[in-house]
């Protein structure tokens, strides 16, 4: 998987509620995602460059959908009051909506639930970020004394 984000989609390094955990089978148990905590309110950025797929309500939740530019994966947010339309563009760090209030996939806690999709293929979602996103930062060199 290609590291083509630039950014969370909530917060800098946002908190990790639940992360990935693949199903065994198409319909079996796990999530099919992970949750980043996040106040209600909290604007969603795309992680990277793409076209919206999908903006509303699904089940009684905002999600917002976007088709990655150049490939063939679609990454998912919800529950998400979308600031944007199907087919709008939108850029890498680029507000989509804001955080919905608490409901019952993150318990009492708001959370983003960001799902990624390769065809009806669920993927981890953290697999779009480059490693320096995942751990607090890029290098930093520093003076060899002596």
């Amino acid at each position: 998987m290609p590291a083509i984000g630039r950014a969370w989609p909530v917060g800098v390094r946002p908190v990790v509620l639940r992360g990935w955990e693949p199903p065994a089978t198409v319909y079996g148990p796990g999530h099919r995602g992970v949750d980043l905590a996040a106040p209600p309110g909290s604007p969603v950025r795309a992680v990277a460059p793409g076209r919206v797929s999908f903006a509303g309500r699904v089940a009684g939740r905002g999600v917002v959908s976007v088709e990655l530019a150049g490939t063939d994966l679609r990454t998912t947010y919800e529950p998400v009051s979308p600031s944007v339309g199907e087919g709008d563009r939108v850029g890498a760090g680029e507000v989509v909506g804001t955080v919905e209030p608490a409901g019952a996939h993150c318990g009492t806690t708001a959370c983003v639930h960001w799902g990624l999709l390769r065809g009806g293929t669920y993927l981890n979602p953290l697999s779009l970020l480059p490693p320096w996103l995942l751990n607090g930062g890029p290098s930093r060199l520093l003076p060899v004394y002596g």
